[in-house]
């Protein structure tokens, strides 16, 4: 609750703030407490939701909705329930920052294409057959890649396998909002046709992360499709030393042309953890989201216990406490929103001391199912 001083009570300053406010003014007197937090108090809260959950609805929808019906996607976002349809900053937010949704694409089907002022990215979760389409290249996806589209790229989806494919979408859409950067324009012909060979990129980086020398100049995405194969070799190239006690094994996808992150507003890790690791508890700024790629175990998020498994997904909000327990060998992917907090030089991060870095668990999520 924020502080309220004495003064406020005093009937001559009530009246004085209500007069003001009829002039479209506010009194900084009695704002400042809540807006000047001696540390980030988030509106977002840690949340998870269920694998079951996502593959129930998804399939409901696929009854009733298909992108020929006249929508964009068919997606499913993540609702932070502490960031409501009713506060503007709030709406298809999972974090305050960042949006995150599953997308279904049935064979034979076709999301057109488009381009936005949001940057998007994309990590493959089941089955395989389909691909997206960026600035004429077609790139064929496949479980554990994950694949960058930055802003004002025309992008689209099509299918020509025989699988369901579910994929996860991250965006920077509640950041555009919020400053009011937001365009959308819809491709004139509803996909766009391929100008370039299938999977162009990739093969231009068959050698992984050993550039041509064209890409030693910075570009927005000289790379889109990061193969799982490559990310899990990299990682387990790491387990001949010793984990991260905060993070465990852990890689960051990059742009090869400059050295930064993937997309310019949204960082994005692998993190393998371990079977008998157990992180040690931080936090940080940056506010994350996590999807379940392979394994189990459980996080604790201040002092409560979130259970997951393969297909989860979960977020942790700033400034939140928070540790992970692996059951098994588990890889977790995550978005985060670090490139916005460095941007500003806002990033600050804090380790637990007390107890051996290990929360006190009082309370245990309980998931929808």
């Amino acid at each position: 609750m924020a502080e309220k001083h004495a003064y406020m009570e005093d009937q001559d300053v009530k009246d004085f703030t209500k007069e003001i406010q009829e002039y479209h003014l506010g009194p900084l007197w009695e704002a400042i407490p809540a807006l000047m937090n001696h540390t980030p108090k988030p509106h977002a809260v840690p949340y998870l939701w269920s694998d079951e959950l996502l593959k129930k609805k998804l399939s409901e929808a696929a009854e009733i909705f298909t992108p020929d019906r006249g929508g964009e996607r068919r997606a499913i976002y993540f609702q932070n329930p502490g960031l409501t349809y009713r506060q503007p900053w709030g709406w298809a937010s999972t974090t305050q920052t960042l949006y995150a949704a599953v997308q279904l694409l049935l064979p034979g089907e076709v999301a057109p294409s488009h381009r936005h002022s949001q940057s998007a990215l994309r990590f493959i979760t089941d089955g395989e057959g389909a691909y997206t389409i960026v600035e004429g290249e077609r790139i064929f996806m496949q479980e554990g890649d994950f694949l960058i589209t930055p802003k004002n790229l025309w992008h689209g989806h099509g299918h020509v396998g025989d699988k369901p494919m579910i994929w996860m979408d991250a965006l920077d859409i509640p950041t555009i909002y919020s400053i009011g950067g937001t365009f959308f324009e819809p491709f004139p012909n509803k996909i766009e046709t391929p100008t370039r060979p299938d999977n162009f990129s990739e093969q231009r980086y068959s050698g992984g992360m050993v550039r041509p020398i064209n890409d030693r100049y910075s570009s927005v995405a000289p790379l889109a499709n990061y193969k799982w194969k490559r990310t899990e070799d990299a990682i387990k190239g790491l387990t001949r030393f010793e984990p991260d006690p905060y993070d465990g094994y852990a890689v960051e996808y990059i742009n090869p042309s400059n050295g930064q992150t993937a997309n310019p507003t949204m960082g994005a890790w692998m993190q393998l953890l371990p079977k008998g690791f157990r992180t040690k508890a931080h936090r940080h700024t940056h506010s994350t989201i996590y999807q379940v790629h392979q394994g189990s175990g459980y996080t604790v998020i201040n002092g409560e216990r979130f259970d997951w498994k393969k297909g989860d997904y979960f977020c942790i909000p700033n400034w939140a406490w928070h540790e992970h327990v692996p059951a098994e060998d588990s890889y977790l992917f995550s978005v985060n929103d670090l490139p916005i907090m460095e941007r500003f030089d806002l990033e600050k991060s804090q380790n637990l001391e007390e107890n051996n870095g290990e929360q006190k668990i009082i309370g245990e999520f309980k998931a929808f199912r």
